[in-house]
């Protein structure tokens, strides 16, 4: 379909249209209708109980759509196919009684199982670990009083507002259905399409297009709860709150070139990397940090507290850290654990409560539909994996899977013959209420207008990169659009890119040979025609920060090299002591390290002493460590006459990691990176392990990519 580019045009709605041959569809022309034939009025809201409040039951065109969606792959999940998971606690640091009356969050003699997984987004179960992407996180905590599950992502804000848009959405970045193609990308048309129609999606995708959709591992990503939720204390008194997840182990990225590269070598390079880490006792850890908004300070922000593609900087409300999750033990089965575990943000403890956040309101909807069609049926609490510490005592019965097995002959509520049992819980004894929240509005399909700023956050996340991510996303954004075929959904995104930032869209757009273009203006504000505009300008461009250094990942790297992936490259012939001792220290500290040399088996050092191999140049990759390291003695001269140690270390600087060698083997960089001045910047050539170290905190030397004079 063709845009006139001249018209302005309603969020989300048809832009006027012209056959394009083979790009028509088979509805052409036609109008929207439900399963049931009837015509849609309205496929861009949920219908609300005002346009602030929270989603109805009744919006029957909102639950056929997610149903079906829900509904549409057997049995791997539709979106998260791909994943690994681990067992963990999680401890408190402080009670949070003052906010929350959930016991987990006031007891800190407790530690509270939990059990995590990490995925991907677009991919099917089969996909690589490593496409750009967003990656969900999702805990759940076996409390006392039920399970709690914390569903997010490694980002904290959605693509969309509305739920109702999330089966558009999907289809849209899924492989395309005419030749399904392709697997686990968005660089494709219908993604790129859709989102130069949707302007809300520009937050999430300029965090997608930045080094968080590559993350370097799943240990060193930020969790976040996306939504804004409530705390409810004993009181009953409200206070809203969002989730964070901080990693102690920093929050790092890969180069784009790495990642493909890694795809080709290690499809399940995450997997294995938080496995192993596991496995050998590096266990990694988050903080859990909350920001907490008081009831009465809704309104003072100048964005929507619900609106889900919004965040609050942490430079307005600053994350307050509460406990610790570690990840100790790796599953026993895969299939049983990771594959079968059920999230769903509608499990609650007392004292954690929702907001009307439609989009939050819909997954409520969702989850549950979904897991009854993956798993089975109703009783997918029965699993082990999903099974909460309370035991289960209600009136359901039956369905496919039945585990338990329940005696006697009353299977309803109220009832005398079994004693009335099970009973109701009073709130003092811990039964769960809901959050008493008035409501006194029309029943619309419509967003509410403090929903309409599209641009400033995008703005404000791109200004606070760091000038090495701010090139990453120029590159990602011309990547991605240029693996695009229809030139004007290519210039529908430059010109949405000009909102975000000028300099920005003029690189993308010279990169694709486009001229950055005005929006036209309800497009620009991401407002609808005929909206209240003295309301939204009240809103629009008044973050009190133009600078939040919490968004970059520059800010945010690791304080020590525990987990870190090491290569030593070697030979036969080694320096006995040098390459012993430089391989204890690396380890002592925590690092994960790996011996590569030519062959397989053992390697002989200068006196005759033999080590073992862990991988050989054939089957290793430079672009699955973090640094690398050559020892000395001998093995230089047999390496620099090995093509394949050659590019391994050439690889690893074009990929701007930290490379060292032992005092009597820096001659062998001369003839991997002869293109390269020594000393450069993350090389250390004086066998000076305490720098290399250093060098490893600080992940990369991005300033290399400015001057890529290495071919590897």
């Amino acid at each position: 379909m063709k845009i006139n580019e001249s018209e302005p045009f309603e969020n989300g709605a048809n832009p006027k249209k012209e056959q394009l041959g083979k790009y028509t569809t088979d509805n052409q022309g036609e109008f929207l209708n439900t399963n049931q034939g009837l015509k849609i009025n309205d496929d861009q809201n949920s219908l609300k109980a005002g346009d602030r409040g929270p989603t109805l039951l009744e919006d029957f065109i909102l639950r056929e759509k997610i149903t079906h969606f829900d509904h549409e792959r057997i049995p791997e999940r539709i979106v998260h196919a791909r994943g690994s998971g681990a067992h963990g606690v999680f401890e408190l640091f402080k009670p949070m009684g003052k906010y929350t009356k959930a016991k987990f969050l006031n007891d800190t003699s407790i530690k509270t199982p939990v059990f995590a997984r990490f995925s991907t987004v677009q991919g099917s179960r089969g996909s690589t670990d490593m496409p750009r992407d967003v990656r969900g996180f999702a805990v759940k905590f076996y409390t006392q009083e039920g399970n709690y599950d914390l569903v997010g992502n490694n980002m904290p804000v959605f693509f969309i507002q509305d739920a109702t848009k999330f089966p558009d959405l999907v289809h849209a970045v899924k492989p395309e259905p005419h030749n399904e193609i392709p697997q686990a990308a968005s660089a494709h048309d219908t993604f790129w399409d859709f989102v130069s129609l949707m302007p809300e999606t520009m937050h999430n995708v300029i965090w997608k297009m930045s080094d968080r959709g590559i993350p370097r591992s799943v240990r060193t990503m930020e969790g976040f709860g996306i939504h804004t939720f409530r705390f409810i204390n004993d009181e009953g008194k409200s206070h809203f709150v969002k989730f964070h997840w901080k990693p102690k182990q920093g929050v790092l990225g890969l180069a784009w070139d790495e990642a493909q590269r890694i795809a080709g070598k290690d499809t399940d390079y995450h997997r294995r990397d938080l496995w192993e880490a596991i496995d050998e006792g590096h266990y990694p850890e988050w903080e859990l940090g909350v920001q907490i908004v008081a009831q009465e300070d809704e309104y003072k922000f100048p964005f929507d507290l619900l609106d889900p593609t919004k965040l609050i900087p942490e430079e307005m409300v600053p994350v307050e850290i509460i406990g610790k999750m570690t990840l100790n033990r790796n599953p026993d089965n895969f299939f049983a654990e990771t594959e079968q575990v059920a999230f769903h943000p509608g499990h609650l403890v007392p004292g954690i409560d929702f907001t009307n956040d439609p989009l939050l309101q819909g997954r409520l909807f969702s989850y549950t539909d979904t897991q009854i069609s993956r798993l089975g049926g109703p009783n997918f609490h029965e699993i082990p994996i999903n099974k909460s510490i309370p035991e289960v005592t209600n009136n359901q019965r039956d369905g496919m899977h039945r585990m338990q097995i329940n005696k006697g002959k009353v299977s309803y509520n109220p009832n005398s013959i079994g004693g009335g049992c099970p009973f109701q819980a009073m709130i003092s004894e811990g039964g769960f209420s809901s959050f008493e929240e008035r409501i006194d509005a029309s029943k619309i399909r419509q967003r509410s207008k403090s929903f309409f700023d599209h641009f400033s956050q995008p703005a404000l996340f791109y200004q606070s990169m760091s000038d090495a991510e701010k090139r990453h996303i120029q590159n990602a954004f011309s990547f991605e659009l240029g693996k695009v075929k229809i030139v004007p959904i290519r210039q529908r995104v430059v010109n949405m890119l000009l909102e975000v930032n000028e300099e920005l869209s003029q690189i993308v757009g010279k990169n694709l040979g486009l001229t950055p273009e005005r929006l036209p203006q309800p497009i620009t504000d991401g407002i609808p025609a005929g909206a209240d505009l003295e309301h939204y300008h009240s809103f629009k461009n008044k973050l009190p920060v133009n600078d939040a250094p919490s968004l970059s990942m520059a800010n945010k790297l690791p304080t020590n090299i525990i987990a870190r992936r090491i290569a030593i490259l070697t030979a036969d012939g080694v320096n006995d002591e040098a390459f012993t001792k430089v391989k204890k220290e690396l380890c002592d500290m925590g690092a994960m390290v790996s011996v590569i040399a030519p062959h397989h088996g053992f390697v002989s050092t200068i006196s005759g002493d033999e080590y073992p191999i862990d991988e050989s140049l054939l089957t290793a990759a430079s672009v699955v460590f973090d640094a690398v390291y050559v020892a000395g003695g001998n093995s230089t001269e047999t390496l620099a006459g090995n093509p394949d140690a050659l590019h391994f270390v050439a690889e690893a600087y074009k990929h701007c990691k930290p490379i060292a060698t032992a005092e009597d083997a820096s001659d062998f960089l001369n003839k991997a990176i002869p293109e390269v001045k020594l000393p450069a910047k993350g090389v250390t050539t004086n066998g000076d392990l305490a720098e290399l170290v250093e060098n490893i905190k600080l992940h990369r030397f991005w300033d290399r990519e400015e001057n890529p004079k290495v071919p590897a």
